[in-house]
């Protein structure tokens, strides 16, 4: 006779997240998430540094943190201060990058230190779901601020710096995407981040910087970090390998000066991240990244060339979009009366997955006709064939569009 099964509900404190689904699998034809192309990812480069760099350095796997101390292992992160000098314009010593489990574990840890529930924090109103969630659970009361085709607009963020003056409240920062934005794909020009840099030392408020897709920039020019920019110090940059190298590496990093990145390592109570990948990034990237990064975004240009004409081919003009300076993903414009939510979820049970705006932005009305779409992972025959698919559910369910490039479609019923 076997016993009743344990309830643990019973003991869950309050304020925990909604229990995670099962994980069941891909969709066939898969928009969603930062999955990165799988062809581009330098599988033979990887192998070989991972059997030199345990030949050479194994025996340190016995320490923790290789000892290279608890910030993360040292030729990674001097590496880095290489790479970011050159690349963003950062002037920073290896003691000023702390190595952490991707980028989500550098939002977790900035968070933890300068957030508290009834805080306020200005964010783009369009932007990377994973900081939106993680506000929302905090308790913090977000400002959106638009965006345009060179990212946040500085009219629209003094006037809400003023009004939150007014109200006697300072923000506790202002993130931002600047240099490839989630989900816009927008550059933030040198003018406009002198202007944001203006801005936040005017109000006393700090800035974190998300740069986790400065790397995949089509013609590689980019303007300097605000990190760099910035004269008092007042900025928190963030960067990973994940959308450069690999995302399942889990490998991130945090740029910042002693006073906080200091109280931030007191919160990091893992014992480290993973050494193993931190090893061979760094054997890999030292001789290979500045090579690897052109081919990849090659082909992931190519990718973003068959969606639009996808898109263009399947929905007309009734898909609207900007065409991104780099990523892996593409914010795209469905007229008003398709609901995205609902197209997701219809989409979904045929096999289509997609990201649908509410979920990516502060103003869930604004954007409960977007959609966002992740280019990297499928192929080109599955872009075609999912925007295909996605094209007919959306006439079905909500007839829209009417006419495919130049062929009127009969709308089912």
């Amino acid at each position: 006779m076997t016993s009743p099964a344990f309830d643990f509900a019973p003991l869950f404190p309050a304020g925990l997240p909604a229990p995670a689904a099962k994980w069941t699998g891909l969709a066939k034809y898969s928009f969603v998430g930062g999955n990165n192309d799988p062809d581009q990812v330098p599988v033979e480069g990887l192998i070989d540094a991972v059997n030199a760099v345990l030949r050479r350095e194994g025996r340190s796997l016995a320490t923790y943190g290789l000892a290279s101390g608890p910030q993360g292992y040292l030729p990674l992160r001097q590496f880095l201060t290489a790479k970011l000098k050159s690349d963003a314009g950062i002037d920073c010593a290896a003691d000023d990058i702390l190595i952490v489990s991707g980028s989500l574990q550098a939002l977790d840890l900035v968070n933890a230190t300068l957030l508290g529930r009834g805080d306020t924090v200005v964010i783009e109103r369009d932007s990377y779901q994973g900081a939106l969630n993680r506000l929302t659970r905090l308790g913090v009361n977000m400002v959106g601020i638009p965006l345009d085709h060179q990212g946040m607009r500085m009219d629209a963020l003094a006037q809400v710096l003023a009004d939150l003056k007014h109200r006697g409240i300072t923000p506790k920062y202002i993130y931002t995407i600047p240099t490839v934005q989630n989900p816009t794909g927008t550059i933030m020009p040198l003018e406009r981040r002198a202007e944001l840099l203006k801005l936040a030392e005017q109000y006393g408020v700090p800035i974190f910087e998300d740069d986790c897709y400065a790397d995949l920039i089509w013609d590689r020019q980019r303007p300097p970090a605000l990190h760099a920019m910035s004269r008092n110090g007042g900025v928190i940059h963030i960067g990973s390998f994940s959308k450069s190298i690999a995302p399942a590496l889990r490998v991130g990093y945090i740029v910042a000066g002693w006073s906080v990145l200091s109280r931030m390592l007191a919160l990091k109570t893992d014992a480290g991240s993973g050494a193993l990948e931190q090893m061979v990034l760094a054997e890999y990237c030292t001789p290979h990244f500045s090579s690897h990064v052109p081919k990849l975004t090659r082909g992931l240009r190519a990718k973003l060339e068959t969606l639009m004409e996808a898109l263009n081919e399947q929905f007309g003009t009734s898909a609207e979009f900007w065409d991104p300076k780099g990523g892996i993903f593409l914010w795209v414009k469905l007229p008003d009366q398709v609901d995205t939510l609902k197209l997701y979820q219809a989409a979904l049970a045929a096999g289509v997955a997609i990201n649908p705006g509410p979920e990516w932005s502060t103003d869930k009305a604004y954007a409960g006709s977007r959609l966002r779409l992740c280019f990297a992972s499928p192929s080109h025959q599955q872009i075609r064939e999912g925007i295909a698919l996605l094209a007919e559910i959306c006439r079905r369910e909500f007839g829209v569009p009417a006419r495919s490039a130049n062929v009127e479609k009969q709308v089912r019923v």
